[in-house]
């Protein structure tokens, strides 16, 4: 058994879960696959998290994180209110590479039932997606690139919206949604509806 720092095994843990949840499902997967999966022991699982339930928190709580992350390097570099909406609806972190098995585990958070304190996580976990969208949406209104007549905090909601929908059906393996018979995707839509014709994003991701 490898020897990793604590900070390093913690997150190794995660990764390991988010796969293992993703794949088997939060219910049906025990610690002893995750420690078989990881290399380690039950014991040393229990050393960094009291029970899988925490565990599953810690994964959603993450993906909070680094959704934020993912959406403040994306932005990098970007003054301009429109440009940086448009960048941000291309980072659908349910369909990129690096958040696809944390969102399924979110998604199963979403449907576990009578567990107040996973759905507490899921609350605090939309929530501060919601509250960056609304900054940035009210960052737009105000420099006159994004009507102002609908409220920044609900137009933040319908991105949310837009993006678990299609995180949800890309996760279904279902074929050929979000894109009409001539290529143009959902997202330019909602783009062209938010910023205008011609600031359409390019960047992959839903």
């Amino acid at each position: 058994m490898s020897r990793l720092s604590a900070s390093a095994r913690r997150a190794q843990l995660l990764q390991t879960a988010a796969e293992l949840f993703s794949r088997r499902g939060y219910a049906r997967a025990t610690t002893a696959e995750l420690a078989k999966s990881a290399g380690v022991t039950e014991p040393i699982i229990y050393r960094h998290f009291a029970s899988k339930r925490d565990l599953f928190i810690a994964l959603i709580e993450q993906a909070g994180e680094e959704t934020l992350a993912m959406w403040k390097r994306h932005l990098r570099g970007a003054s301009d209110p429109a440009e940086r909406l448009t960048r941000l609806l291309g980072d659908n972190p349910m369909v990129a590479d690096e958040g696809r098995d944390a969102y399924r585990v979110v998604l199963q958070a979403i449907t576990v039932s009578d567990d107040k304190v996973i759905h507490e996580a899921i609350q605090r976990h939309f929530a501060a997606l919601h509250e960056f969208l609304t900054q940035e949406i009210e960052r737009a209104q105000q420099s006159h690139r994004v009507t102002s007549r609908i409220d920044a905090s609900l137009i933040a909601w319908l991105l949310i919206d837009v993006g678990l929908g299609y995180g949800v059906l890309s996760a279904l393996g279902v074929e050929g949604h979000g894109v009409s018979d001539q290529g143009q995707h959902v997202r330019d839509v909602v783009a062209r509806i938010l910023v205008g014709p011609g600031k359409n994003s390019t960047r992959k991701g839903g």
